[in-house]
């Protein structure tokens, strides 16, 4: 004899609910690489527009003021500026895809190997200088918070407003003056000394990390003396702004009744700012992160002409400058399509830290 359960098992309950998961993301997934394919198509028609608007002749660049109205033309013809506009941007659409940005006439190089040599130096930086301004930033953010009024909370503000109000070139000199001329604490300009520069293999295009792969001890520590002085000064910018915000959104949430509850019910104050006070304000946190991040590679040319740093800030101003537009807009892609990233990193963190955004 045998029995026949009355109702739904728990594994014909799983399986639908399973799907519906899965259903829910891959629908989300579609939801973000969509979002992520228009707002880059919208990037590139800015950029395209900027290119053709700009008061700088793409072809006088290549073949110089003093070529004659026939080589002018073949130019013009060769470089498809004679076509229709929206057959231009349909061929600078492909082209781009492709990863092809033309090349450039300060270098000589294509477009895309100056970045891929260019903006890992700018990424390296960056990266390091946000790292400082987190792990400084926000515990300053917080202990402000926490003690308002008080002299080290007044003292964490004026650090602040130095940080909106200096401005960078000034202080990478002023570090520069004291910190390598001065006290030669530190590397001068440049990501190594002159002759370290070419004996570590490129992999990664970030010298720290290439250098640890050698297994080159000497010139990871060389690199370290160059980049922790323009990375301590960016981090400094950051660091502002992130301890500003986080004093906001703290200060907000520790007038919230739920941390007073938590305080008359005698819970340690460490744990009522950590605990109580300090997640609700990480989802706000990453959105500053993240911009600030992506501030920081997008505007660090001060500090990379201060510090002559090989980075793609300074070869966009060098590109400016020579009126050399197929760079221009390459980096400018390039800096583009780092913002829509890290944006869409900070909606997965968002849902990763909030369950209540998965929903």
């Amino acid at each position: 004899m045998s029995f026949e359960p009355d109702g739904p098992t728990d594994e014909t309950i799983a399986g639908p609910s399973r799907a519906k998961r899965g259903g829910r993301m891959a629908g989300a997934i579609a939801s973000v690489l969509v979002t992520i394919a228009f707002t880059f198509l919208g990037l590139l028609a800015i950029t395209f527009f900027i290119g053709r608007v700009i008061p700088i002749d793409p072809v006088l660049s290549v073949v110089g003021d003093r070529a004659t109205p026939e080589v002018y033309e073949a130019a013009r013809v060769q470089m498809g500026l004679d076509q229709p506009l929206p057959v231009q941007f349909f061929h600078y659409v492909v082209n781009v895809l492709s990863g092809d940005f033309g090349r450039s006439v300060s270098t000589g190089r294509l477009v895309s190997d100056d970045l891929a040599r260019f903006f890992p130096a700018t990424l390296e930086m960056a990266t390091l200088g946000i790292i400082i301004g987190v792990l400084l930033g926000v515990p300053m953010g917080v202990y402000a918070a926490a003690h308002r009024g008080r002299p080290l909370d007044q003292v964490i503000r004026v650090i602040g407003m130095l940080g909106y109000s200096v401005p960078a070139f000034w202080l990478g000199l002023v570090g520069l003056a004291l910190f390598y001329a001065r006290f030669g604490l530190v590397g001068g300009p440049g990501r190594l000394d002159i002759f370290y520069d070419g004996l570590v293999p490129p992999v990664t295009g970030l010298i720290l990390v290439d250098s640890l792969i050698a297994g080159d001890t000497d010139i990871f520590f060389n690199a370290i003396s160059h980049i922790i002085l323009p990375a301590s000064v960016l981090g400094f910018f950051s660091l502002a702004y992130i301890a500003r915000m986080t004093r906001s959104f703290m200060l907000d949430q520790l007038g919230q009744d739920f941390v007073t509850t938590a305080r008359v019910k005698g819970v340690a104050e460490w744990l009522v700012i950590w605990r109580h006070a300090f997640r609700p304000i990480l989802v706000p946190l990453i959105t500053v992160i993240g911009l600030s991040f992506a501030g920081l590679l997008e505007g660090s040319v001060m500090i990379e002409t201060v510090f002559s740093w090989p980075g793609i800030g300074n070869y966009l101003t060098t590109a400016l400058l020579n009126a050399d537009m197929n760079a221009v807009l390459g980096a400018t892609l390039v800096v583009g399509a780092v913002f829509i990233l890290i944006n869409k990193l900070s909606d997965v963190l968002y849902r990763v830290i909030d369950p209540r955004a998965r929903r």
